[in-house]
């Protein structure tokens, strides 16, 4: 029996679910990105913050968000290189309020809590 998966701290949800080619191949399936999977590159690439930094931002471990930023990066790769859609939903996280002392985030765009619906 494996152990519950932790929730991850996400203090920015996306504008847009939907990225992708406009000449579509439309056979083609779509690519999944978690909600997690966001958010790191976005800490990572956008913020420039270090492995280490995304994970407390996270509150996981660092080894747990370069797995997760290694599956974003392969995700948006086949979306460039492939011409996948890339949808944005899902995973398991809890939305920063901006009052948590460990985040120190001040980024926030939402006041409150939210869990993933998946």
């Amino acid at each position: 029996m494996s152990r519950p998966r932790k929730w991850r701290m996400v203090c920015d949800m996306p504008s847009s679910k939907w990225f992708g080619p406009l000449n579509r191949d439309s056979l083609k399936p779509e690519l999944c990105m978690s909600i997690e999977e966001y958010e790191c590159i976005r800490l990572i690439d956008l913020e420039k913050l270090t492995q280490e930094e995304t994970a407390q931002r996270m509150q996981v471990a660092r080894t747990t968000v370069q797995r997760i930023y290694e599956q974003a990066r392969m995700k948006v790769a086949k979306s460039l290189v492939e011409g996948f859609m890339l949808k944005i939903e899902g995973g398991d996280y809890e939305l920063c309020d901006g009052k948590q002392l460990l985040t120190h985030c001040g980024s926030c765009h939402r006041m409150g809590h939210g869990h993933s619906q998946d």
